[in-house]
């Protein structure tokens, strides 16, 4: 834990302290921030960071341990009386404080802590905000190692995005029965083999399936691939190791020599959506303008809008992108939520645009990374749909 420049953080915010709370390891960012694993948490814990001075701790005498190593003064209570005049004796002096909580839960990643425990606060006379700018700040801005995880991981997903491709063409020019599941399992194969993991298996969908964004494939749903089928193919992964981040990333193809002018139309449409929002990104770096999350979600919104297509477009423009595939910095998004968090250097999300029609979805994702003067997608951009069966052998 840097207290230093959470401290710093704090005045520059206008804040009085940032607590921290946790009962049963709800709140993951709390350990992640502080740095902290306690093994065993069935009681309540607090932590303040004030903005001045030494921070302090409330723990359950059976659980003194959970804080151990933290800078700070430490009480402790073993009855519900005795933790909330603790918290009150914490709190003393205290005005505006920052908590996980997130107002109307328009930030539901840093929506953490309890209404109960909301109220318990406020009811020492506090004022309670969000702590998505603080979360932000010192949990989705990434370290050398963590863009270089990133970087490494990229390249094993796009060795797999197009080993996938491959599969597909050659089962199909060899009469071979393939389907959605058996290029899922190989994509996953091939994680395993080059040291990457991710929370879940790859989305490789085919015709109708890729209308739906979230579509997995599995053995029983599983559709097969055919010559004249559109393929989506949306693949995350990190590597195996403490820290790491993920890489996140979403390619069309179509199992033929040459694509269908319609999906031509509609890809063109979300490729235009994609490369405004990346222009308004980089823009911003370079001039230093501030930029906020739902600013990106509207220009790649509006290129949609504006073709026809807006009330096909029925997520948000890309999400933060950290240890966890949808991370905690600021979202692309002015559609699901209004992310007004600033997109702040050394942070990375996706911008994937999609329309979703009743018999197939378009969608192309990217990553990009901020940095303090510019912004970069950090892997190949897709100009074009992949025609599978003219791929060289």
């Amino acid at each position: 834990m840097d207290l230093k420049a959470i401290q710093a953080a704090l005045r520059e915010a206008n804040l009085d302290g940032w607590l921290f709370y946790d009962h049963h390891r709800r709140d993951p960012i709390a350990y992640r921030v502080l740095k902290i694993n306690p093994v065993m948490c069935t009681r309540r814990w607090y932590y303040l960071i004030p903005k001045e001075g030494e921070p302090a701790k409330l723990v359950h005498r059976i659980e003194a341990q959970n804080l151990a190593g933290l800078p700070g003064t430490e009480e402790r209570y073993s009855s519900w009386r005795e933790q909330r005049e603790g918290l009150a004796r914490m709190l003393g002096g205290m005005r505006r404080i920052a908590m996980q909580y997130s107002e109307l839960n328009n930030i539901p990643y840093v929506g953490l802590v309890d209404a109960g425990t909301v109220e318990l606060v406020r009811g020492c006379g506090v004022e309670v905000v969000s702590s998505a700018d603080l979360v932000q700040q010192f949990e989705a801005c990434w370290s050398e190692d963590q863009w270089q995880s990133h970087r490494a991981a990229g390249q094993v997903v796009h060795e797999a995005v197009n080993a996938a491709f491959t599969m597909i063409r050659d089962a199909v020019r060899g009469d071979k029965a393939i389907g959605e599941y058996d290029v899922q399992q190989e994509i996953v194969r091939r994680f395993k083999a080059n040291g990457l993991v991710a929370d879940e298996a790859p989305n490789v969908s085919v015709n109708a399936h890729t209308a739906d964004p979230h579509y997995s494939p599995s053995p029983e749903n599983s559709s097969p691939i055919r010559a004249g089928d559109l393929v989506l193919l949306d693949v995350w992964a990190k590597q195996n190791q403490p820290g790491a981040v993920y890489f996140d990333i979403t390619w069309m193809g179509y199992v033929g020599e040459t694509v269908p002018r319609r999906y031509l139309e509609i890809f063109e449409v979300v490729r235009e959506a994609r490369d405004a929002a990346i222009r308004l990104v980089q823009e911003a770096a370079r001039t230093g303008r501030p930029l906020r999350g739902y600013e990106v979600d509207d220009a790649a919104r509006e290129v949609i809008t504006r073709c026809g297509f807006g009330a096909c477009f029925v997520h948000r423009t890309g999400h933060s992108i950290g240890e966890e595939v949808h991370g905690n910095g600021a979202n692309m998004d002015n559609f699901e939520t209004h992310d007004e968090r600033r997109v702040i250097p050394r942070t990375c999300f996706s911008i994937e645009p999609g329309v979703y029609l009743q018999d197939f979805g378009v969608r192309s994702e990217v990553n990009v990374f901020v940095e303090e003067r510019d912004a970069r997608v950090t892997g190949e951009t897709q100009q074009a749909i992949v025609p599978i069966l003219a791929l060289r052998r």
